[in-house]
């Protein structure tokens, strides 16, 4: 079900505050949040991950956590996303040390990406965010393409959102669709589990 026209407005709203801050970091303010960030999630994932593990991740772009240091960084084999040059599920593709710049500007890995259902492989989803409250909501960027992408993750994969400090806040408007993660990665606090997720 889609969200009430005061729902997307309310959200829109916040947004765009958030992704004024974005830009106005400094590159060297958002280097040493992706170092912080890489170390956090290492640590985290090698407590999170079974030895074979797989982590659904995305390659961040310059303004977003994690810009330059993820997805290298992290344990186990990772899946990235690929925007389809048409539809609006996202297909994956596992990552092998290589991007291309696809739809949107965004990077992916190149090549034939897997079917929408290959994201039931990852025990562990970082899904990108603009902020996250202390009940697990998240608040994307309102294109709808985790919202639809989540349904196919297992329901015993633990989700984390991956924001700067500040983006973690007490409460975010909420849909029905809109699924909660359970944990929340941050370069000062580190790894932490939200509630209610």
């Amino acid at each position: 079900m889609p969200d009430s026209p005061q729902l997307v407005r309310a959200k829109a709203t916040l947004r765009t505050p958030l992704l004024a801050a974005r830009a106005a970091r400094t590159a060297q303010s958002r280097a040493a949040a992706a170092d912080a960030l890489a170390d956090a999630l290492a640590t985290a994932l090698a407590e999170h991950l079974p030895a074979d593990g797989v982590v659904a991740a995305t390659a961040p772009l310059a303004e977003e956590p994690g810009h330059g240091r993820l997805p290298a960084a992290l344990p186990g084999r990772v899946l990235l996303p690929v925007v389809p040059a048409r539809g609006r599920q996202l297909g994956w593709a596992w990552w092998s040390g290589v991007l291309t710049t696809g739809r949107f500007g965004l990077l992916e890995p190149p090549g034939e990406p897997l079917p929408p259902a290959t994201l039931a492989a990852a025990d562990v989803v970082l899904v990108p965010a603009l902020a996250v409250a202390a009940d697990g909501t998240r608040l994307g960027r309102g294109g709808g393409w985790y919202d639809r992408a989540l349904p196919h993750a297992r329901p015993d994969a633990v989700l984390v959102a991956v924001v700067f400090d500040e983006e973690v806040v007490g409460h975010l408007p909420a849909g029905e669709h809109d699924r909660r993660v359970s944990a929340v990665v941050t370069p000062s606090g580190g790894w932490r589990r939200l509630g209610s997720a």
